[in-house]
């Protein structure tokens, strides 16, 4: 449901999918998003993430979801040529209910999107689901393929962790993009424990 009323968000489409808790480094280089930048860091330090669904990073032209996550900016240095190193983390998820003319950024009207409390049910599924991820980021290990490593802890808080656990899952930014708009958290461990299952038959198969 939405907290509050739409309101205007500086946003920075990228091609990769931020989740709320999880860190996001980001190397500014662009005009325009070295502008956002500095626009943020005068203000209250946060931005809007969402996926690009065709297009590029870089030059405008891309065509992107309608749901995201507000990066707050944690540290931030200026490397000369007004570039910036910034490191991010998401706080909460949004809808863009419009986007807005750039000036000369991208900018939308959006409505904070929060998860309804976790049902009983949730427990079980994240256990489960850590029990099936932990095993998947060792079987990448065993291939000498980049992952987590395979003891990673999760949050506390349910919710939270089930974010954690779709940004470390070695899936594409189109699944994960759809784990960030489930419905609801429930829906969200249901549909990433079948995509960490398909992930264990296919690691399977590669492991002989």
């Amino acid at each position: 449901m939405s907290r509050s009323t739409s309101h205007p968000l500086p946003m920075f489409p990228l091609g990769t999918v931020l989740f709320p808790s999880v860190f996001l480094p980001l190397h500014v280089f662009e005009p325009r998003y070295q502008e956002l930048t500095r626009d943020c860091l005068a203000g209250d330090n946060e931005f809007g993430v969402v996926l690009i669904e065709r297009g590029s990073e870089v030059g405008g032209g891309d065509t992107r979801f309608d749901v995201g996550t507000v990066a707050r900016i944690i540290e931030a240095a200026e490397l000369g040529g007004g570039r910036f190193a910034l490191g991010t983390v998401g706080v909460r998820r949004i809808r863009v209910e419009s986007w807005l003319p750039e000036a000369p950024y991208p900018r939308a009207e959006v409505d904070e999107w929060e998860d309804a409390p976790p049902s009983d049910s949730l427990q079980a599924l994240h256990q489960a689901n850590l029990i099936t991820l932990r095993r998947v980021l060792a079987m990448k290990a065993e291939l000498g393929e980049a992952a987590a490593a395979a003891t990673i802890e999760l949050a506390d808080d349910l919710v939270l962790a089930g974010y954690q656990a779709a940004a470390v899952a070695p899936l594409g930014p189109a699944d994960q993009q759809a784990l960030l708009a489930a419905p609801s958290p429930e829906e969200r461990a249901e549909a990433l424990g079948t995509l960490l299952a398909e992930q264990v038959e296919l690691l399977s198969y590669r492991l002989g």
